[in-house]
Protein backbone atom coordinates (compact mmCIF):
# COMPACT_ATOMS: atom_id res chain seq x y z
CA UNK A 1 0.00 0.00 0.00
CA UNK A 2 1.06 3.52 -0.78
CA UNK A 3 2.18 5.73 2.53
CA UNK A 4 -0.45 7.94 2.17
CA UNK A 5 -3.06 5.32 1.71
CA UNK A 6 -1.78 3.52 4.55
CA UNK A 7 -1.65 6.84 6.78
CA UNK A 8 -5.31 7.78 5.36
CA UNK A 9 -7.13 4.43 6.30
CA UNK A 10 -4.71 4.00 9.45
CA UNK A 11 -6.54 7.47 10.83
CA UNK A 12 -10.00 6.21 9.54
CA UNK A 13 -10.01 3.15 11.41
CA UNK A 14 -8.30 4.87 14.67
CA UNK A 15 -10.92 7.18 14.84
CA UNK A 16 -13.66 4.92 14.50
CA UNK A 17 -12.18 3.27 17.80
CA UNK A 18 -11.69 6.43 19.23
CA UNK A 19 -15.35 7.12 18.96
CA UNK A 20 -16.13 3.29 20.52
CA UNK A 21 -13.69 4.39 23.69
CA UNK A 22 -15.56 7.41 24.28
CA UNK A 23 -18.93 5.67 24.22
CA UNK A 24 -17.70 3.74 27.21
CA UNK A 25 -16.14 6.57 28.38
CA UNK A 26 -19.40 8.09 28.56
CA UNK A 27 -20.81 4.39 30.29
CA UNK A 28 -18.26 4.16 32.67
CA UNK A 29 -19.20 7.69 34.23
CA UNK A 30 -23.34 6.47 34.75
CA UNK A 31 -22.05 3.55 35.81
CA UNK A 32 -19.73 5.40 38.91
CA UNK A 33 -22.72 7.58 39.13
CA UNK A 34 -25.00 4.66 39.93
CA UNK A 35 -22.39 2.33 42.47
CA UNK A 36 -22.42 5.27 44.83
CA UNK A 37 -26.25 5.94 44.20
CA UNK A 38 -26.10 2.41 45.50
CA UNK A 39 -24.19 2.78 48.27
CA UNK A 40 -26.39 5.35 49.85
CA UNK A 41 -29.68 3.22 48.33
CA UNK A 42 -28.20 0.30 50.47
CA UNK A 43 -27.44 2.43 53.77
CA UNK A 44 -31.01 3.75 53.18
CA UNK A 45 -32.85 0.13 52.76
CA UNK A 46 -30.57 -2.03 54.74
CA UNK A 47 -29.97 0.06 57.45
CA UNK A 48 -33.41 -1.16 59.44
CA UNK A 49 -32.11 -4.81 58.86
CA UNK A 50 -28.60 -4.32 61.03
CA UNK A 51 -25.56 -2.17 60.54
CA UNK A 52 -23.13 -4.98 58.97
CA UNK A 53 -26.08 -5.58 56.20
CA UNK A 54 -25.55 -2.11 55.38
CA UNK A 55 -21.75 -2.29 56.32
CA UNK A 56 -21.26 -5.27 53.89
CA UNK A 57 -22.76 -4.04 50.94
CA UNK A 58 -21.55 -0.65 51.18
CA UNK A 59 -17.92 -2.18 51.18
CA UNK A 60 -19.25 -4.78 48.00
CA UNK A 61 -20.72 -1.78 46.10
CA UNK A 62 -17.46 0.35 46.54
CA UNK A 63 -15.17 -2.04 45.52
CA UNK A 64 -17.87 -2.13 42.56
CA UNK A 65 -16.90 1.49 42.35
CA UNK A 66 -13.09 1.31 42.77
CA UNK A 67 -13.17 -1.94 39.60
CA UNK A 68 -15.13 0.71 37.69
CA UNK A 69 -12.72 3.75 38.15
CA UNK A 70 -9.55 1.88 37.30
CA UNK A 71 -11.14 0.39 34.36
CA UNK A 72 -12.37 4.21 33.43
CA UNK A 73 -8.81 5.71 33.70
CA UNK A 74 -7.62 2.31 31.48
CA UNK A 75 -10.04 3.52 29.02
CA UNK A 76 -8.94 7.17 29.07
CA UNK A 77 -5.41 5.98 28.82
CA UNK A 78 -6.44 3.94 25.57
CA UNK A 79 -8.16 7.65 24.17
CA UNK A 80 -4.79 9.15 24.72
CA UNK A 81 -2.98 6.87 22.74
CA UNK A 82 -5.51 6.56 20.26
CA UNK A 83 -5.29 10.34 19.77
CA UNK A 84 -1.34 9.85 19.89
CA UNK A 85 -1.30 7.74 17.30
CA UNK A 86 -3.65 9.72 15.08
CA UNK A 87 -1.59 13.13 15.39
CA UNK A 88 1.63 10.45 14.18
CA UNK A 89 -0.46 9.83 11.07
CA UNK A 90 -1.23 13.07 10.77
CA UNK A 91 2.06 14.31 10.86
CA UNK A 92 3.28 11.39 7.98
CA UNK A 93 0.73 13.25 5.46
CA UNK A 94 2.23 16.20 6.38
CA UNK A 95 5.84 14.83 5.40
CA UNK A 96 4.51 13.72 2.57
CA UNK A 97 3.15 16.64 0.98
CA UNK A 98 6.70 18.18 2.25
CA UNK A 99 6.11 20.00 5.59
CA UNK A 100 8.54 18.21 8.02
CA UNK A 101 8.76 20.77 9.85
CA UNK A 102 7.24 19.77 13.32
CA UNK A 103 9.45 17.23 13.74
CA UNK A 104 12.07 18.03 16.22
CA UNK A 105 14.99 20.09 14.35
CA UNK A 106 18.24 18.24 16.53
CA UNK A 107 19.25 22.00 17.37
CA UNK A 108 20.99 20.51 20.76
CA UNK A 109 22.91 18.39 18.45
CA UNK A 110 24.89 20.60 15.91
CA UNK A 111 28.58 20.12 16.92
CA UNK A 112 30.73 23.31 17.12
CA UNK A 113 33.02 21.73 14.46
CA UNK A 114 31.96 18.78 12.49
CA UNK A 115 33.39 17.31 9.38
CA UNK A 116 30.51 17.76 7.54
CA UNK A 117 27.57 18.21 9.74
CA UNK A 118 27.05 22.28 9.14
CA UNK A 119 28.04 22.00 5.33
CA UNK A 120 25.70 19.36 4.93
CA UNK A 121 22.45 20.72 6.66
CA UNK A 122 22.36 17.58 9.22
CA UNK A 123 20.83 19.46 12.02
CA UNK A 124 19.06 22.60 12.54
CA UNK A 125 15.33 23.84 10.79
CA UNK A 126 14.98 22.16 7.79
CA UNK A 127 18.02 19.67 8.00
CA UNK A 128 18.42 15.96 7.53
CA UNK A 129 17.79 14.80 11.14
CA UNK A 130 14.53 16.52 11.26
CA UNK A 131 13.64 14.90 8.02
CA UNK A 132 14.32 11.63 9.37
CA UNK A 133 13.82 11.44 13.24
CA UNK A 134 10.81 9.75 14.37
CA UNK A 135 12.16 9.04 18.21
CA UNK A 136 10.44 9.79 21.29
CA UNK A 137 12.68 9.75 23.61
CA UNK A 138 15.96 11.80 24.00
CA UNK A 139 18.14 8.97 23.93
CA UNK A 140 16.55 7.91 20.84
CA UNK A 141 16.91 11.77 19.35
CA UNK A 142 20.60 11.20 20.58
CA UNK A 143 21.55 7.37 18.73
CA UNK A 144 20.23 9.07 16.10
CA UNK A 145 22.57 11.61 15.83
CA UNK A 146 25.01 9.81 16.69
CA UNK A 147 24.70 7.59 13.22
CA UNK A 148 24.84 10.63 11.23
CA UNK A 149 27.81 12.00 12.87
CA UNK A 150 29.69 8.69 12.51
CA UNK A 151 30.11 6.47 9.99
CA UNK A 152 29.31 2.88 10.71
CA UNK A 153 31.57 0.19 9.94
CA UNK A 154 30.62 -1.71 7.04
CA UNK A 155 29.39 -5.02 8.52
CA UNK A 156 27.22 -2.80 10.93
CA UNK A 157 25.46 -1.25 8.09
CA UNK A 158 25.11 -4.62 6.07
CA UNK A 159 22.52 -5.43 9.94
CA UNK A 160 21.19 -2.03 10.17
CA UNK A 161 20.26 -2.24 6.28
CA UNK A 162 18.43 -5.82 7.00
CA UNK A 163 17.18 -4.20 10.58
CA UNK A 164 15.31 -0.94 8.45
CA UNK A 165 13.88 -3.26 5.90
CA UNK A 166 12.15 -5.21 8.33
CA UNK A 167 10.96 -2.82 10.57
CA UNK A 168 9.38 -1.19 7.58
CA UNK A 169 7.06 -3.48 7.25
CA UNK A 170 5.95 -3.07 10.97
CA UNK A 171 4.83 0.59 10.92
CA UNK A 172 1.71 -0.09 13.15
CA UNK A 173 4.64 -1.17 15.54
CA UNK A 174 6.66 1.73 15.17
CA UNK A 175 3.33 3.47 15.47
CA UNK A 176 2.99 2.29 18.84
CA UNK A 177 6.38 2.80 19.95
CA UNK A 178 6.48 6.02 19.43
CA UNK A 179 2.39 6.69 20.22
CA UNK A 180 3.72 5.05 24.33
CA UNK A 181 6.96 6.75 24.28
CA UNK A 182 4.95 10.47 23.36
CA UNK A 183 3.04 10.03 27.00
CA UNK A 184 5.67 11.27 28.85
CA UNK A 185 9.04 11.77 27.30
CA UNK A 186 11.97 10.06 28.32
CA UNK A 187 14.41 12.32 28.99
CA UNK A 188 18.69 12.25 29.80
CA UNK A 189 17.13 14.00 33.29
CA UNK A 190 15.29 11.18 34.01
CA UNK A 191 18.27 8.92 33.55
CA UNK A 192 20.61 11.49 35.68
CA UNK A 193 18.55 11.47 38.24
CA UNK A 194 17.96 7.24 38.67
CA UNK A 195 22.01 7.05 38.03
CA UNK A 196 22.76 9.62 41.26
CA UNK A 197 20.12 7.77 43.01
CA UNK A 198 21.91 4.21 41.98
CA UNK A 199 25.35 5.96 43.35
CA UNK A 200 23.89 6.59 46.48
CA UNK A 201 24.96 4.24 49.36
CA UNK A 202 22.11 2.30 51.13
CA UNK A 203 20.48 3.66 53.58
CA UNK A 204 18.48 0.74 55.67
CA UNK A 205 19.92 -2.33 53.72
CA UNK A 206 23.47 -1.59 55.31
CA UNK A 207 22.36 -2.18 58.49
CA UNK A 208 22.08 -6.12 58.86
CA UNK A 209 19.46 -6.52 61.22
CA UNK A 210 16.66 -4.71 59.43
CA UNK A 211 16.49 -8.33 57.74
CA UNK A 212 14.57 -9.43 60.67
CA UNK A 213 13.22 -6.15 62.21
CA UNK A 214 11.66 -5.41 59.45
CA UNK A 215 9.05 -8.62 60.08
CA UNK A 216 9.37 -8.75 63.86
CA UNK A 217 8.70 -5.08 64.93
CA UNK A 218 5.40 -5.31 62.89
CA UNK A 219 4.32 -8.50 64.44
CA UNK A 220 5.11 -7.21 67.86
CA UNK A 221 3.04 -3.55 67.62
CA UNK A 222 0.14 -6.15 65.53
CA UNK A 223 0.18 -8.33 68.51
CA UNK A 224 -0.09 -5.58 70.40
CA UNK A 225 -3.16 -4.02 68.93
CA UNK A 226 -4.36 -7.80 68.97
CA UNK A 227 -4.06 -7.94 72.42
CA UNK A 228 -5.42 -4.88 73.61
CA UNK A 229 -8.64 -5.18 71.49
CA UNK A 230 -9.28 -8.82 73.42
CA UNK A 231 -8.43 -6.43 76.73
CA UNK A 232 -6.09 -8.38 77.43
CA UNK A 233 -3.25 -6.18 77.82
CA UNK A 234 -3.45 -2.34 79.38
CA UNK A 235 -4.30 0.98 77.71
CA UNK A 236 -0.93 2.46 78.85
CA UNK A 237 1.27 0.00 77.12
CA UNK A 238 -1.18 -0.12 74.10
CA UNK A 239 -0.36 4.12 73.75
CA UNK A 240 3.07 3.33 74.89
CA UNK A 241 3.83 1.29 72.10
CA UNK A 242 1.70 3.57 69.73
CA UNK A 243 4.28 6.53 70.57
CA UNK A 244 6.96 3.97 70.31
CA UNK A 245 6.34 3.15 66.83
CA UNK A 246 5.05 6.60 65.71
CA UNK A 247 9.09 8.26 67.04
CA UNK A 248 10.23 5.10 64.99
CA UNK A 249 8.43 5.93 61.58
CA UNK A 250 9.05 9.60 61.76
CA UNK A 251 12.87 8.83 62.40
CA UNK A 252 12.67 6.57 59.27
CA UNK A 253 10.64 9.43 57.37
CA UNK A 254 13.78 11.39 57.86
CA UNK A 255 15.86 9.03 55.48
CA UNK A 256 12.96 8.41 52.87
CA UNK A 257 11.91 11.63 51.92
CA UNK A 258 15.01 13.04 50.02
CA UNK A 259 15.42 9.96 47.94
CA UNK A 260 11.28 9.56 47.45
CA UNK A 261 11.25 13.48 46.50
CA UNK A 262 13.90 12.59 44.06
CA UNK A 263 12.36 8.97 42.26
CA UNK A 264 8.81 11.03 42.39
CA UNK A 265 9.93 12.87 39.89
CA UNK A 266 10.69 10.55 37.49
CA UNK A 267 7.41 7.85 38.26
CA UNK A 268 5.69 8.68 35.02
CA UNK A 269 8.66 7.96 33.00
CA UNK A 270 9.88 5.00 34.54
CA UNK A 271 6.20 3.78 33.58
CA UNK A 272 6.42 5.14 30.21
CA UNK A 273 10.03 3.52 30.01
CA UNK A 274 8.31 0.02 31.11
CA UNK A 275 5.69 -0.18 28.18
CA UNK A 276 8.32 1.11 25.85
CA UNK A 277 10.69 -1.81 26.86
CA UNK A 278 7.39 -4.32 26.85
CA UNK A 279 6.36 -3.34 23.96
CA UNK A 280 9.92 -4.73 22.16
CA UNK A 281 10.01 -7.54 24.40
CA UNK A 282 6.75 -8.95 22.58
CA UNK A 283 8.23 -8.05 19.17
CA UNK A 284 8.82 -11.05 17.15
CA UNK A 285 12.31 -10.22 15.21
CA UNK A 286 13.97 -11.75 12.50
CA UNK A 287 16.96 -9.95 11.79
CA UNK A 288 20.03 -10.29 13.86
CA UNK A 289 20.66 -6.52 15.17
CA UNK A 290 16.93 -6.54 16.40
CA UNK A 291 17.34 -9.78 17.73
CA UNK A 292 20.71 -8.71 19.50
CA UNK A 293 19.09 -5.37 20.71
CA UNK A 294 16.29 -7.61 22.12
CA UNK A 295 18.39 -9.85 24.15
CA UNK A 296 19.59 -6.90 26.27
CA UNK A 297 15.89 -6.50 27.37
CA UNK A 298 16.30 -10.22 29.47
CA UNK A 299 17.93 -10.34 32.27
CA UNK A 300 18.11 -13.95 35.01
CA UNK A 301 15.06 -15.38 32.46
CA UNK A 302 13.31 -12.56 33.53
CA UNK A 303 11.80 -9.68 31.17
CA UNK A 304 13.70 -5.97 31.77
CA UNK A 305 10.00 -4.20 32.24
CA UNK A 306 8.55 -6.45 34.87
CA UNK A 307 12.05 -5.13 36.91
CA UNK A 308 11.14 -2.09 35.85
CA UNK A 309 7.57 -2.40 36.44
CA UNK A 310 8.20 -3.77 40.47
CA UNK A 311 10.79 0.01 40.57
CA UNK A 312 6.90 1.69 39.10
CA UNK A 313 5.26 -0.37 42.04
CA UNK A 314 7.20 0.31 44.99
CA UNK A 315 7.51 3.85 43.86
CA UNK A 316 3.99 4.21 43.91
CA UNK A 317 3.19 2.32 47.18
CA UNK A 318 5.78 4.71 48.53
CA UNK A 319 3.56 7.04 47.64
CA UNK A 320 0.66 6.58 50.28
CA UNK A 321 3.31 8.30 52.58
CA UNK A 322 1.16 11.39 51.32
CA UNK A 323 -2.27 9.82 52.25
CA UNK A 324 -2.79 11.76 55.52
CA UNK A 325 -5.51 8.61 56.16
CA UNK A 326 -3.96 5.66 55.41
CA UNK A 327 0.12 6.94 56.24
CA UNK A 328 -0.07 6.34 59.58
CA UNK A 329 -1.82 3.31 60.55
CA UNK A 330 0.64 1.62 57.92
CA UNK A 331 3.84 3.12 59.35
CA UNK A 332 3.05 2.23 62.76
CA UNK A 333 1.71 -1.41 61.87
CA UNK A 334 3.88 -2.23 59.09
CA UNK A 335 6.58 0.29 58.77
CA UNK A 336 5.52 0.86 55.26
CA UNK A 337 7.98 3.51 54.43
CA UNK A 338 10.53 1.07 55.46
CA UNK A 339 9.73 -2.14 54.06
CA UNK A 340 9.50 0.28 50.38
CA UNK A 341 12.79 1.43 51.02
CA UNK A 342 14.49 -1.51 51.55
CA UNK A 343 12.37 -3.04 48.40
CA UNK A 344 13.94 -0.10 46.30
CA UNK A 345 17.39 -0.74 47.56
CA UNK A 346 17.06 -4.21 46.89
CA UNK A 347 16.47 -3.49 43.27
CA UNK A 348 19.14 -0.89 43.31
CA UNK A 349 21.53 -3.31 44.10
CA UNK A 350 20.00 -6.33 41.37
CA UNK A 351 19.53 -3.86 38.34
CA UNK A 352 22.42 -0.88 39.04
CA UNK A 353 24.60 -2.39 35.97
CA UNK A 354 21.70 -2.94 33.77
CA UNK A 355 20.27 0.77 33.68
CA UNK A 356 22.70 2.38 31.17
CA UNK A 357 21.70 -1.02 28.61
CA UNK A 358 18.37 -0.21 28.74
CA UNK A 359 18.14 3.13 27.59
CA UNK A 360 20.73 2.55 25.03
CA UNK A 361 18.50 -0.11 23.35
CA UNK A 362 15.59 1.83 23.40
CA UNK A 363 17.47 4.88 22.18
CA UNK A 364 18.85 2.40 19.58
CA UNK A 365 15.28 1.03 18.46
CA UNK A 366 14.09 4.46 17.95
CA UNK A 367 16.89 5.65 15.49
CA UNK A 368 16.51 2.21 13.57
CA UNK A 369 12.71 3.04 13.63
CA UNK A 370 13.20 6.13 12.16
CA UNK A 371 15.49 4.95 9.39
CA UNK A 372 12.51 2.26 8.62
CA UNK A 373 9.96 5.08 8.54
CA UNK A 374 11.98 6.58 5.94
CA UNK A 375 12.21 3.49 3.98
CA UNK A 376 8.62 3.07 4.11
CA UNK A 377 7.73 7.05 3.25
CA UNK A 378 10.09 6.85 0.50
CA UNK A 379 9.67 3.46 -1.40
CA UNK A 380 11.15 4.71 -4.66
CA UNK A 381 14.60 5.28 -2.63
CA UNK A 382 17.12 2.31 -2.99
CA UNK A 383 19.51 0.08 -0.03
CA UNK A 384 22.69 1.36 -1.59
CA UNK A 385 26.28 -1.45 -1.36
CA UNK A 386 28.61 -0.43 0.70
CA UNK A 387 32.14 -1.69 0.19
CA UNK A 388 35.54 -2.16 1.79
CA UNK A 389 37.53 -1.32 -1.38
CA UNK A 390 39.12 2.66 -1.67
CA UNK A 391 38.05 4.19 -3.78
CA UNK A 392 34.78 3.97 -5.45
CA UNK A 393 31.37 5.33 -5.87
CA UNK A 394 28.56 5.30 -8.75
CA UNK A 395 25.08 6.43 -8.52
CA UNK A 396 22.41 6.67 -10.68
CA UNK A 397 19.51 9.40 -10.22
CA UNK A 398 20.76 10.96 -6.89
CA UNK A 399 19.14 13.65 -6.35
CA UNK A 400 18.81 15.95 -2.81
CA UNK A 401 16.27 14.47 0.00
CA UNK A 402 15.29 18.04 1.58
CA UNK A 403 14.19 19.13 -2.03
CA UNK A 404 10.55 18.15 -2.75
CA UNK A 405 10.15 15.86 -5.48
CA UNK A 406 8.34 17.78 -7.90
CA UNK A 407 11.22 20.26 -7.67
CA UNK A 408 14.18 18.23 -7.36
CA UNK A 409 16.60 17.23 -10.57
CA UNK A 410 18.60 14.13 -10.23
CA UNK A 411 22.23 13.18 -11.56
CA UNK A 412 24.72 10.38 -11.64
CA UNK A 413 27.57 10.44 -10.38
CA UNK A 414 30.73 8.00 -10.76
CA UNK A 415 34.27 7.93 -9.68
CA UNK A 416 35.82 4.51 -10.19
CA UNK A 417 38.93 4.60 -8.35
CA UNK A 418 41.01 6.68 -5.29
CA UNK A 419 43.27 9.64 -7.05
CA UNK A 420 40.28 10.56 -9.21
CA UNK A 421 39.45 13.70 -8.58
CA UNK A 422 36.08 15.34 -9.72
CA UNK A 423 36.06 18.87 -10.31
CA UNK A 424 32.26 20.72 -11.61
CA UNK A 425 32.81 24.06 -13.01
CA UNK A 426 29.54 25.76 -13.65
CA UNK A 427 27.73 29.45 -13.87
CA UNK A 428 26.59 31.09 -10.57
CA UNK A 429 23.00 29.07 -9.01
CA UNK A 430 23.61 26.41 -12.08
CA UNK A 431 23.53 23.87 -9.40
CA UNK A 432 27.10 23.22 -8.34
CA UNK A 433 26.24 23.06 -4.65
CA UNK A 434 23.31 21.29 -4.39
CA UNK A 435 25.11 18.64 -6.61
CA UNK A 436 27.82 18.62 -3.86
CA UNK A 437 25.08 18.43 -1.44
CA UNK A 438 23.19 15.47 -3.18
CA UNK A 439 26.08 13.47 -2.70
CA UNK A 440 27.41 14.36 0.68
CA UNK A 441 24.07 13.67 2.18
CA UNK A 442 23.37 10.35 0.08
CA UNK A 443 26.81 8.99 1.17
CA UNK A 444 26.41 9.81 4.94
CA UNK A 445 22.46 8.19 4.47
CA UNK A 446 24.74 4.97 2.97
CA UNK A 447 27.35 5.15 6.33
CA UNK A 448 24.55 5.30 8.42
CA UNK A 449 22.92 1.95 6.92
CA UNK A 450 19.44 3.98 5.89
CA UNK A 451 18.05 4.24 2.28
CA UNK A 452 19.53 6.86 -0.36
CA UNK A 453 17.61 9.64 -2.56
CA UNK A 454 18.68 7.44 -5.51
CA UNK A 455 17.98 4.59 -7.72
CA UNK A 456 20.93 2.99 -7.65
CA UNK A 457 24.60 3.89 -5.32
CA UNK A 458 27.44 1.73 -4.61
CA UNK A 459 29.79 3.29 -2.63
CA UNK A 460 33.31 2.82 -0.80
CA UNK A 461 33.13 2.83 3.16
CA UNK A 462 34.24 6.45 3.55
CA UNK A 463 34.59 9.11 6.30
CA UNK A 464 32.82 12.48 4.55
CA UNK A 465 34.79 15.63 4.72
CA UNK A 466 33.71 18.87 3.22
CA UNK A 467 34.81 22.32 3.06
CA UNK A 468 31.79 24.96 1.65
CA UNK A 469 29.67 26.80 3.93
CA UNK A 470 32.81 28.65 5.40
CA UNK A 471 32.07 31.89 7.79
CA UNK A 472 33.98 33.72 10.47
CA UNK A 473 34.28 33.80 13.91
CA UNK A 474 34.38 37.19 15.63
CA UNK A 475 34.72 35.19 19.33
CA UNK A 476 38.28 33.71 17.88
CA UNK A 477 38.74 36.59 15.92
CA UNK A 478 38.89 34.41 12.96
CA UNK A 479 38.52 36.17 9.57
CA UNK A 480 36.89 33.89 6.59
CA UNK A 481 39.78 32.47 4.97
CA UNK A 482 41.45 31.79 7.93
CA UNK A 483 38.58 30.02 8.86
CA UNK A 484 38.47 28.12 5.77
CA UNK A 485 42.51 27.39 6.17
CA UNK A 486 41.81 25.87 9.46
CA UNK A 487 39.01 22.88 7.66
CA UNK A 488 41.79 22.45 4.68
CA UNK A 489 44.12 22.39 7.20
CA UNK A 490 42.14 18.81 8.65
CA UNK A 491 41.77 17.21 5.28
CA UNK A 492 45.31 17.34 4.26
CA UNK A 493 46.00 15.94 7.56
CA UNK A 494 43.46 13.10 6.54
CA UNK A 495 44.38 13.07 3.62
CA UNK A 496 48.52 12.36 4.41
CA UNK A 497 47.59 10.38 7.23
CA UNK A 498 46.32 7.47 4.66
CA UNK A 499 43.06 7.67 5.90
CA UNK A 500 39.91 7.13 3.53
CA UNK A 501 38.13 10.10 3.36
CA UNK A 502 35.45 11.62 0.74
CA UNK A 503 35.97 14.93 0.40
CA UNK A 504 33.34 17.73 -0.99
CA UNK A 505 34.89 21.10 -1.62
CA UNK A 506 33.03 24.05 -2.84
CA UNK A 507 34.72 27.04 -4.11
CA UNK A 508 37.75 26.46 -2.46
CA UNK A 509 40.21 29.74 -1.09
CA UNK A 510 37.54 31.81 -2.14
CA UNK A 511 38.98 34.57 0.92
CA UNK A 512 41.78 35.26 -1.28
CA UNK A 513 42.78 37.35 -4.53
CA UNK A 514 42.65 35.04 -7.84
CA UNK A 515 46.22 34.39 -8.57
CA UNK A 516 46.98 33.17 -4.80
CA UNK A 517 43.82 31.58 -5.29
CA UNK A 518 44.77 29.52 -8.41
CA UNK A 519 48.28 28.78 -7.12
CA UNK A 520 47.10 26.99 -4.07
CA UNK A 521 43.99 25.18 -5.73
CA UNK A 522 46.50 23.88 -8.04
CA UNK A 523 48.57 22.96 -5.52
CA UNK A 524 46.00 21.15 -3.11
CA UNK A 525 44.78 18.94 -6.28
CA UNK A 526 48.18 18.34 -7.00
CA UNK A 527 48.52 16.78 -3.57
CA UNK A 528 45.17 14.80 -3.53
CA UNK A 529 46.20 13.05 -6.49
CA UNK A 530 49.61 12.31 -5.19
CA UNK A 531 47.87 10.64 -1.91
CA UNK A 532 45.43 9.25 -3.74
CA UNK A 533 42.55 11.11 -2.63
CA UNK A 534 38.37 10.86 -3.61
CA UNK A 535 37.29 14.67 -3.93
CA UNK A 536 34.58 16.55 -6.13
CA UNK A 537 35.54 19.94 -6.55
CA UNK A 538 33.38 22.53 -7.37
CA UNK A 539 34.82 25.47 -8.75
CA UNK A 540 34.50 28.43 -11.22
CA UNK A 541 38.15 28.77 -11.42
CA UNK A 542 37.60 27.57 -15.69
CA UNK A 543 41.85 27.25 -15.88
CA UNK A 544 42.13 25.08 -12.92
CA UNK A 545 39.85 22.31 -15.11
CA UNK A 546 43.20 22.95 -17.26
CA UNK A 547 44.93 20.39 -14.92
CA UNK A 548 43.40 17.52 -16.71
CA UNK A 549 46.12 18.48 -19.02
CA UNK A 550 48.55 17.19 -16.89
CA UNK A 551 47.07 14.48 -15.59
CA UNK A 552 44.71 13.05 -18.21
CA UNK A 553 43.62 9.95 -15.72
CA UNK A 554 43.30 11.41 -12.04
CA UNK A 555 40.97 14.86 -13.25
CA UNK A 556 37.40 14.32 -14.56
CA UNK A 557 35.65 17.53 -15.74
CA UNK A 558 31.90 17.75 -15.19
CA UNK A 559 30.21 21.17 -15.67
CA UNK A 560 26.50 22.88 -15.03
CA UNK A 561 25.31 25.21 -17.70
CA UNK A 562 23.05 27.88 -18.37
CA UNK A 563 20.66 28.89 -21.36
CA UNK A 564 20.26 32.76 -21.69
CA UNK A 565 17.65 34.48 -23.76
CA UNK A 566 16.64 38.08 -23.85
CA UNK A 567 18.74 38.25 -20.70
CA UNK A 568 16.93 35.77 -18.92
CA UNK A 569 18.57 32.83 -17.60
CA UNK A 570 17.22 28.92 -17.75
CA UNK A 571 18.98 26.41 -15.49
CA UNK A 572 18.14 22.65 -16.27
CA UNK A 573 20.33 21.52 -13.41
CA UNK A 574 21.49 18.24 -14.64
CA UNK A 575 25.39 17.52 -14.83
CA UNK A 576 27.06 17.21 -18.23
CA UNK A 577 30.90 15.79 -19.19
CA UNK A 578 33.47 18.67 -19.95
CA UNK A 579 33.94 22.45 -18.90
CA UNK A 580 31.75 24.83 -18.72
CA UNK A 581 31.49 27.73 -21.48
CA UNK A 582 28.24 29.98 -20.51
CA UNK A 583 28.83 32.54 -17.66
CA UNK A 584 26.08 34.54 -16.32
CA UNK A 585 27.65 36.38 -13.32
CA UNK A 586 27.53 39.82 -16.05
CA UNK A 587 24.00 39.48 -16.78
CA UNK A 588 23.21 39.07 -13.04
CA UNK A 589 25.27 42.45 -12.19
CA UNK A 590 23.21 44.16 -15.16
CA UNK A 591 20.19 43.03 -13.38
CA UNK A 592 20.74 44.67 -10.01
CA UNK A 593 21.89 47.98 -11.76
CA UNK A 594 25.41 47.82 -12.42
CA UNK A 595 26.42 49.34 -15.35
CA UNK A 596 29.22 47.25 -17.18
Amino acid sequence: MEPNNYYQSRIELLKTEGKKLQQKKSVFGWLRFGSIAAVVAAFYVLWSLGIWYAIVAAILLLAVFIRLLYADLKNKASIDHINNLININNDELKFLDGNYYDFPAGNEHIPPDHLYANDLDVFGKASLFQYITRCSSEMGSFQLAEYLKFPAVTSLIVQRQVAVKELAKKIEWIQDLEAKGKEKQITFITKRRLDNWIAEPPVFSKFKPWKWLRYVLPAIIISIVTLYIFDAVSSGIFYFFLLLYAAIAYQINKYVAPVHETLSRIADKIDTLSVSIEHVENATFESPLLKELQSVLFHQNKNISQDISRLHKLLDRLDLRYNLVLSLPLNILLLWNLQQMLGLEKWKLEQKKNIEKWFNTLGHIEALNSLAVLCFNEPSWAFPEVTDNYFFIEGKEIGHPLIPTGKRVNNNIEITHDGELMLVTGSNMAGKSTYLRSVGVNVILAMTGAPVCATYLKVSHVQVISSMRITDNLAESTSTFYAELKKLKTIIEKVNAGETVFILLDEILRGTNSLDRHTGSVALVKQLIKHHAAAIIATHDLELAKIKDEFPDSIINYHFDVQVSNDELYFDYKLKPGVCNSLNASILMKKIGIEL
